[in-house]
């Protein structure tokens, strides 16, 4: 008898609330095991895990991408909770604490907002990229992945989160050079651009952006929910789009367009 496929297993960075909670459904449903990280186990993690679990399988692993001394506890500890990891969803992020002017930056909020969003990002994809290429393949196991979740801000200018905007640019080229590098191995990267999505994160600016979309910032005129996104990711995660690596897809609502 042919051997059957074991379930696609997925890490999802930041998982537990807004985009990253929504990234981790899209796969569940998608018939993905999925390993959930997050900085602490709380209730946001019991009702993430409660809600997957009557998908599939999922686990949970503890840590911060900013601690590069725990990535290799982080890497093992998902790695280890059903086997492999199939597909790495870099989804963990932060926003700056203070918006304002580009000539106000201090190199504190410029140093705290690139060790996660960058610095933690980049080394963390690099441990779990080194775990794929160590790992043994067996024929029909699932393809590889790796998808990062940037920013529209990759693109367009945030003149009042200038860090923010460094670091998202940064994510962009960083899934062009892991693309080059892993294509070999037949391990894809993509990048992901949303735009106004609603989650906590965006919460505080909700009455500047229903403003906006309202007047048409946007051609599909509605907030972007994490769903949107999560989709996006099971598409590229389950190789639908086998003969691309390292494009960039916007989930924006046609934010990106530019009109004259």
């Amino acid at each position: 008898m042919p051997r059957r496929k074991r379930a696609a297993l997925a890490l999802v960075t930041g998982a537990l609330r807004g985009i990253g909670r929504g990234i981790a459904y899209a796969l569940a449903d998608a018939g993905f095991d999925v390993v959930v990280n997050d900085l602490i186990d709380d209730a946001a993690t019991a009702e993430t895990l409660a809600t997957l679990r009557t998908k599939g399988r999922a686990a949970f692993v503890a840590g911060s991408i900013a601690d590069l001394g725990g990535h290799p506890r982080l890497v093992d500890g998902a790695f280890a909770a059903f086997g492999t990891i199939d597909c790495l969803v870099n989804n963990a992020g932060i926003q700056v604490k203070v918006r304002g002017d580009v000539l106000d930056v201090t190199p504190e909020s410029f140093d705290e907002l690139l060790a996660v969003n960058l610095r933690g990002t980049f080394f963390l994809t690099q441990a779990v990229a080194r775990r794929m290429l160590a790992e043994p393949r067996a024929a029909g196991d699932p393809p590889r992945s790796i998808v990062t979740i940037s920013s529209a801000n990759a693109r367009i200018v945030g003149p009042n989160r200038a860090e923010y905007c460094f670091a998202k640019t940064g994510l962009a080229m960083m899934n062009q050079l892991f693309a080059v590098r892993l294509a070999e191995a037949d391990i894809a990267c993509y990048e992901i651009r949303p735009g106004i999505i609603r989650t906590d994160m965006t919460a505080p600016a909700a009455e500047r952006y229903d403003r906006l979309i309202a007047e048409g910032i946007t051609p599909i005129r509605r907030w972007g929910e994490p769903e949107d996104v999560g989709r996006t990711v099971a598409t590229l995660a389950a190789r639908l789009l086998p003969f691309n690596t390292g494009d960039a897809f916007h989930v924006d609502g046609g934010l990106h367009i530019k009109t004259l």
